[in-house]
């Protein structure tokens, strides 16, 4: 099948991989404007480095607006419209160029976390069960009937990064399951339920710092949910650290949340709600390298 490729990071990009693997005809390929990321170096996205080795036609609109985005998707005249990630709502006038219409992947089971972040969102709220939804694209974001859903289990100790890889590769199978119905005519349209639907806004740095007041599950899911970014942070005597890994330990303690309890070759214990402890098993120092709490701990004294 002729198709026009939307999409901008890694999860696109894996999904792209697949529609050239099977074969499909990708006429171009839509992703956002090269932006600042390794230390200010301006670099192209993922979707973008994998397309130019290809040889596919890549486009970049600065909006979706001015028509000139409109222009260039009528030109390539596609059979069909994939997006997956792409970071950009499409126009009611461009949904309606390919024959077979828009349709998305969306890392979520549908309607529950419609958005930006549906990945991190699940974690951060402590879900069990996510997945992958392809629908065909409707004027409200994320909000068009679906074609089919595939669904993963969320394991105890998966952070997003992970569960992104994953996901990827549950999508592109999604995506290439949905293109065969399409192909034979059988493809559903099942409407979401709107009374059922949530949101998953965009991350901020204002997510990163852990309350020890909390729970442990609540803890331990915060710093799942927010790696690769913008990464859970805490004060310890004074200095501030990058939160990679916490575990739950069986201990109990009288000791208000935040005090640090007790060091070892496990890591940094730490009082938190309820009366529990938790582990810091991973941090990262600022100016510093990611590393275990244990070896940082052994050449950086910190008093408990």
């Amino acid at each position: 099948m002729r198709i026009l490729f939307m999409g901008t990071p890694d999860f696109a990009r894996t999904i792209l991989e697949r529609l050239v693997t099977d074969g499909h005809e990708i006429c171009g390929v839509f992703t956002q404007p090269d932006k600042p990321r390794n230390r200010n170096k301006v670099t192209p996205s993922p979707v973008k480095e994998y397309a130019l080795s290809q040889n596919i036609p890549v486009f970049q609109p600065v909006t979706m607006r001015d028509g000139t985005a409109l222009e260039d998707f009528k030109t390539l005249a596609p059979e069909l419209a994939v997006v997956a990630a792409y970071g950009r709502i499409l126009p009611e006038e461009m949904l309606a160029v390919p024959v077979h219409g828009c349709i998305n992947a969306h890392a979520s089971i549908l309607p529950k976390y419609r958005g930006a972040a549906p990945i991190n969102r699940a974690i951060l709220d402590g879900e069990k069960e996510t997945g992958v939804t392809v629908m065909h694209m409707a004027k409200e974001c994320d909000a068009g009937d679906m074609i089919l859903v595939k669904k993963q289990a969320i394991r105890p100790d998966e952070t997003a990064e992970d569960l992104f890889k994953e996901l990827a590769v549950l999508g592109a199978d999604a995506i290439a399951e949905a293109i065969v119905e399409i192909q034979n005519g059988t493809a559903q349209r099942v409407p979401q339920d709107e009374s059922q639907a949530t949101y998953a806004p965009m991350l901020s740095r204002e997510l990163s710092p852990i309350d020890w007041t909390q729970c442990p599950r609540h803890i331990i899911d915060q710093v799942r949910g927010l790696i690769p970014w913008p990464v859970a942070t805490a004060e310890l005597s004074g200095k501030r650290f990058k939160i990679f890994r916490v575990e739950p330990t069986e201990k109990t303690t009288g000791k208000a949340p935040g005090t640090l309890l007790a060091l070892d070759k496990k890591g940094l214990e730490i009082a938190c709600g309820g009366g529990n402890v938790v582990r810091i098993a991973e941090l990262q120092a600022e100016g510093g390298k990611r590393m275990r709490a244990a070896d940082y701990f052994r050449g950086h004294p910190i008093e408990i």
